[in-house]
Protein backbone atom coordinates (compact mmCIF):
# COMPACT_ATOMS: atom_id res chain seq x y z
CA UNK A 1 0.00 0.00 0.00
CA UNK A 2 1.43 3.53 -1.09
CA UNK A 3 2.28 6.59 1.69
CA UNK A 4 -1.28 7.43 3.38
CA UNK A 5 -2.14 10.92 1.50
CA UNK A 6 -1.93 13.98 3.13
CA UNK A 7 -5.70 14.29 2.63
CA UNK A 8 -8.48 11.59 1.78
CA UNK A 9 -12.17 13.32 0.80
CA UNK A 10 -15.01 11.48 0.57
CA UNK A 11 -18.39 11.66 -0.90
CA UNK A 12 -20.80 11.30 2.38
CA UNK A 13 -24.40 9.80 0.44
CA UNK A 14 -24.10 5.98 -0.53
CA UNK A 15 -19.83 6.20 0.31
CA UNK A 16 -19.99 7.14 3.71
CA UNK A 17 -23.63 6.11 4.52
CA UNK A 18 -26.75 5.50 2.95
CA UNK A 19 -28.71 8.00 1.43
CA UNK A 20 -29.67 10.83 4.58
CA UNK A 21 -29.03 8.10 7.09
CA UNK A 22 -26.64 8.71 10.20
CA UNK A 23 -23.13 6.62 9.81
CA UNK A 24 -22.81 3.39 11.30
CA UNK A 25 -20.85 3.08 14.18
CA UNK A 26 -18.33 1.03 12.18
CA UNK A 27 -17.71 4.07 10.07
CA UNK A 28 -17.39 6.83 12.97
CA UNK A 29 -14.79 4.50 14.31
CA UNK A 30 -12.86 3.93 10.91
CA UNK A 31 -13.24 7.56 10.18
CA UNK A 32 -12.03 8.82 13.39
CA UNK A 33 -8.86 6.20 13.49
CA UNK A 34 -8.48 7.97 9.72
CA UNK A 35 -8.71 11.50 11.17
CA UNK A 36 -5.77 10.00 14.08
CA UNK A 37 -3.48 9.80 10.82
CA UNK A 38 -4.43 12.17 8.00
CA UNK A 39 -6.58 15.35 7.11
CA UNK A 40 -9.95 13.97 5.89
CA UNK A 41 -12.66 15.86 3.71
CA UNK A 42 -16.19 15.34 3.16
CA UNK A 43 -17.55 16.46 -0.30
CA UNK A 44 -21.37 16.03 -1.01
CA UNK A 45 -24.62 17.80 -2.02
CA UNK A 46 -26.38 17.74 0.97
CA UNK A 47 -26.53 20.91 3.23
CA UNK A 48 -24.94 21.61 6.28
CA UNK A 49 -27.57 20.66 8.40
CA UNK A 50 -27.51 16.94 6.49
CA UNK A 51 -23.91 16.58 6.99
CA UNK A 52 -24.60 17.48 10.93
CA UNK A 53 -27.28 14.98 11.33
CA UNK A 54 -25.56 12.09 9.24
CA UNK A 55 -21.73 12.55 10.00
CA UNK A 56 -21.10 15.13 12.24
CA UNK A 57 -23.61 14.40 14.86
CA UNK A 58 -21.96 10.78 15.30
CA UNK A 59 -18.47 11.85 15.21
CA UNK A 60 -18.76 14.41 17.87
CA UNK A 61 -20.40 11.77 19.94
CA UNK A 62 -18.24 8.93 19.92
CA UNK A 63 -16.41 8.69 23.21
CA UNK A 64 -12.98 8.39 21.01
CA UNK A 65 -13.56 11.58 19.88
CA UNK A 66 -10.90 14.47 20.58
CA UNK A 67 -11.04 18.03 19.38
CA UNK A 68 -7.57 17.69 17.49
CA UNK A 69 -9.29 15.60 15.47
CA UNK A 70 -12.19 17.16 14.41
CA UNK A 71 -9.93 20.12 13.98
CA UNK A 72 -8.19 17.54 10.70
CA UNK A 73 -11.86 17.15 8.90
CA UNK A 74 -13.23 19.80 6.65
CA UNK A 75 -16.56 20.18 5.49
CA UNK A 76 -18.05 20.66 2.23
CA UNK A 77 -21.61 20.51 2.04
CA UNK A 78 -23.68 21.38 -1.37
CA UNK A 79 -21.19 19.94 -3.87
CA UNK A 80 -18.54 22.55 -2.45
CA UNK A 81 -20.33 25.97 -2.53
CA UNK A 82 -19.67 25.97 1.17
CA UNK A 83 -16.69 25.73 3.17
CA UNK A 84 -17.08 24.65 7.40
CA UNK A 85 -14.04 24.59 9.58
CA UNK A 86 -13.31 23.36 13.53
CA UNK A 87 -12.10 26.15 15.10
CA UNK A 88 -12.77 26.61 19.28
CA UNK A 89 -14.59 23.39 19.06
CA UNK A 90 -17.33 25.07 17.11
CA UNK A 91 -17.68 25.27 13.07
CA UNK A 92 -17.26 28.29 11.15
CA UNK A 93 -17.82 28.90 7.72
CA UNK A 94 -15.14 29.82 5.31
CA UNK A 95 -17.18 30.64 2.48
CA UNK A 96 -20.46 30.14 0.94
CA UNK A 97 -21.55 30.77 -2.69
CA UNK A 98 -24.75 31.37 -2.51
CA UNK A 99 -27.29 32.02 -5.64
CA UNK A 100 -28.79 35.51 -6.41
CA UNK A 101 -32.49 35.18 -5.95
CA UNK A 102 -33.08 35.79 -9.38
CA UNK A 103 -30.67 32.42 -10.15
CA UNK A 104 -32.70 30.56 -7.29
CA UNK A 105 -35.78 31.74 -9.01
CA UNK A 106 -35.37 30.23 -12.25
CA UNK A 107 -33.13 27.18 -11.26
CA UNK A 108 -37.02 26.45 -9.02
CA UNK A 109 -39.19 26.88 -12.39
CA UNK A 110 -37.14 25.00 -14.53
CA UNK A 111 -37.00 22.26 -12.19
CA UNK A 112 -40.62 21.96 -11.90
CA UNK A 113 -41.66 22.61 -14.84
CA UNK A 114 -39.39 20.13 -16.30
CA UNK A 115 -40.17 17.62 -14.29
CA UNK A 116 -44.29 18.22 -14.75
CA UNK A 117 -43.49 18.09 -18.71
CA UNK A 118 -41.53 14.59 -18.41
CA UNK A 119 -43.74 12.70 -16.03
CA UNK A 120 -41.07 13.49 -12.79
CA UNK A 121 -43.16 15.19 -10.74
CA UNK A 122 -44.40 12.84 -7.75
CA UNK A 123 -47.48 14.17 -6.11
CA UNK A 124 -47.07 12.05 -3.16
CA UNK A 125 -43.75 12.13 -2.33
CA UNK A 126 -41.92 11.97 1.43
CA UNK A 127 -41.56 15.62 2.28
CA UNK A 128 -40.30 18.80 -0.63
CA UNK A 129 -39.58 18.27 -3.45
CA UNK A 130 -37.68 21.41 -3.86
CA UNK A 131 -35.26 22.93 -1.68
CA UNK A 132 -32.94 26.03 -1.72
CA UNK A 133 -29.68 25.67 0.11
CA UNK A 134 -28.75 28.54 -0.14
CA UNK A 135 -25.76 27.79 -2.67
CA UNK A 136 -27.34 24.84 -4.17
CA UNK A 137 -30.96 24.52 -5.29
CA UNK A 138 -31.63 20.71 -5.28
CA UNK A 139 -34.34 18.56 -6.77
CA UNK A 140 -35.25 14.95 -5.07
CA UNK A 141 -37.64 13.50 -7.45
CA UNK A 142 -39.47 11.45 -4.22
CA UNK A 143 -38.77 13.81 -1.41
CA UNK A 144 -36.19 15.18 0.73
CA UNK A 145 -37.37 12.61 3.50
CA UNK A 146 -37.94 9.73 0.90
CA UNK A 147 -37.09 6.19 2.19
CA UNK A 148 -33.54 4.32 0.60
CA UNK A 149 -35.75 1.53 -0.52
CA UNK A 150 -38.01 3.56 -2.70
CA UNK A 151 -34.80 5.62 -3.88
CA UNK A 152 -33.01 2.39 -5.15
CA UNK A 153 -35.92 0.93 -7.75
CA UNK A 154 -36.77 4.59 -8.66
CA UNK A 155 -34.66 5.07 -11.43
CA UNK A 156 -31.97 2.25 -10.81
CA UNK A 157 -30.13 3.11 -15.07
CA UNK A 158 -30.00 6.97 -13.88
CA UNK A 159 -32.03 7.64 -17.58
CA UNK A 160 -34.98 9.57 -15.39
CA UNK A 161 -32.65 12.02 -13.80
CA UNK A 162 -30.33 12.41 -16.69
CA UNK A 163 -33.08 13.25 -18.78
CA UNK A 164 -34.66 16.03 -16.49
CA UNK A 165 -31.06 17.16 -15.82
CA UNK A 166 -30.51 17.30 -19.77
CA UNK A 167 -33.85 19.43 -19.64
CA UNK A 168 -32.98 22.20 -17.07
CA UNK A 169 -29.31 22.52 -18.25
CA UNK A 170 -30.43 23.72 -21.91
CA UNK A 171 -32.85 26.09 -19.66
CA UNK A 172 -30.13 27.52 -17.54
CA UNK A 173 -26.78 27.66 -19.80
CA UNK A 174 -25.53 30.29 -17.04
CA UNK A 175 -25.61 27.95 -14.46
CA UNK A 176 -24.08 24.40 -13.50
CA UNK A 177 -26.69 21.67 -13.80
CA UNK A 178 -25.66 18.07 -12.31
CA UNK A 179 -27.39 14.76 -11.23
CA UNK A 180 -26.35 14.03 -7.33
CA UNK A 181 -27.52 11.61 -5.62
CA UNK A 182 -29.79 8.83 -6.78
CA UNK A 183 -33.02 10.28 -7.50
CA UNK A 184 -31.75 14.35 -7.13
CA UNK A 185 -30.39 16.99 -9.35
CA UNK A 186 -28.42 19.79 -8.10
CA UNK A 187 -28.03 23.34 -9.39
CA UNK A 188 -24.94 25.64 -8.12
CA UNK A 189 -23.48 28.61 -9.94
CA UNK A 190 -21.71 27.95 -13.09
CA UNK A 191 -18.39 26.60 -12.83
CA UNK A 192 -18.93 25.27 -9.13
CA UNK A 193 -18.56 21.43 -8.69
CA UNK A 194 -16.73 18.30 -6.40
CA UNK A 195 -13.87 19.72 -8.45
CA UNK A 196 -14.11 23.16 -7.45
CA UNK A 197 -14.45 21.98 -3.75
CA UNK A 198 -10.93 20.01 -4.46
CA UNK A 199 -9.18 22.61 -5.55
CA UNK A 200 -10.70 25.31 -2.38
CA UNK A 201 -9.26 21.89 -0.13
CA UNK A 202 -5.77 22.42 -1.57
CA UNK A 203 -6.00 26.66 -1.74
CA UNK A 204 -7.10 27.06 1.95
CA UNK A 205 -5.22 23.49 3.33
CA UNK A 206 -2.14 24.34 1.60
CA UNK A 207 -2.04 20.50 0.48
CA UNK A 208 -1.39 19.49 -3.17
CA UNK A 209 -4.14 18.16 -5.54
CA UNK A 210 -1.40 15.47 -6.03
CA UNK A 211 -0.90 14.43 -2.50
CA UNK A 212 -5.15 14.03 -1.98
CA UNK A 213 -7.02 10.48 -2.56
CA UNK A 214 -10.76 11.14 -3.08
CA UNK A 215 -12.94 8.12 -2.66
CA UNK A 216 -16.71 8.33 -4.00
CA UNK A 217 -19.79 6.18 -5.72
CA UNK A 218 -20.04 7.84 -8.31
CA UNK A 219 -17.04 8.00 -10.01
CA UNK A 220 -18.66 7.46 -14.33
CA UNK A 221 -18.35 9.93 -16.25
CA UNK A 222 -22.65 10.53 -15.27
CA UNK A 223 -21.56 10.95 -11.61
CA UNK A 224 -21.28 13.93 -9.90
CA UNK A 225 -18.14 12.66 -8.40
CA UNK A 226 -16.45 12.13 -12.19
CA UNK A 227 -15.48 16.16 -11.84
CA UNK A 228 -12.86 15.32 -9.48
CA UNK A 229 -11.87 12.21 -11.71
CA UNK A 230 -11.60 14.41 -14.89
CA UNK A 231 -9.37 16.65 -13.00
CA UNK A 232 -6.27 14.47 -12.42
CA UNK A 233 -6.89 13.61 -8.55
CA UNK A 234 -6.06 9.53 -7.66
CA UNK A 235 -9.68 8.65 -6.59
CA UNK A 236 -11.21 5.36 -5.21
CA UNK A 237 -14.19 3.82 -6.36
CA UNK A 238 -16.60 2.15 -4.00
CA UNK A 239 -20.05 0.74 -3.62
CA UNK A 240 -21.75 1.24 -0.66
CA UNK A 241 -20.46 2.73 2.94
CA UNK A 242 -19.66 -1.05 3.72
CA UNK A 243 -17.29 -1.23 0.88
CA UNK A 244 -15.49 2.47 2.53
CA UNK A 245 -15.02 1.21 5.58
CA UNK A 246 -13.14 -1.79 4.41
CA UNK A 247 -10.97 0.33 2.49
CA UNK A 248 -10.51 2.89 5.54
CA UNK A 249 -10.10 0.24 7.60
CA UNK A 250 -7.39 -1.37 5.41
CA UNK A 251 -5.89 2.23 4.85
CA UNK A 252 -5.29 2.94 8.60
CA UNK A 253 -3.94 -0.81 9.54
CA UNK A 254 -1.36 -0.47 6.56
CA UNK A 255 -0.34 2.66 7.45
Amino acid sequence: MPQLPLLVAFDLDDTLAPSKSAVDPRMVAALLGLLERTTVAVISGGNFAQFASQLVGGLERSPDVTEASLERLHLLPTCGTRYERRERAAWHTVYQENLTADERDAALMALREEADRLGLWEHEPWGEILEDRGSQVTFSALGQSAPVSAKQVWDPDGAKKNALRAAVADRLPHLEVRSGGSTSVDITRRGIDKAYGMRKLSEHTGISLDDMLFVGDRLDPAGNDYPVRAMGVACHAVTGWQDTASFVEQLITED
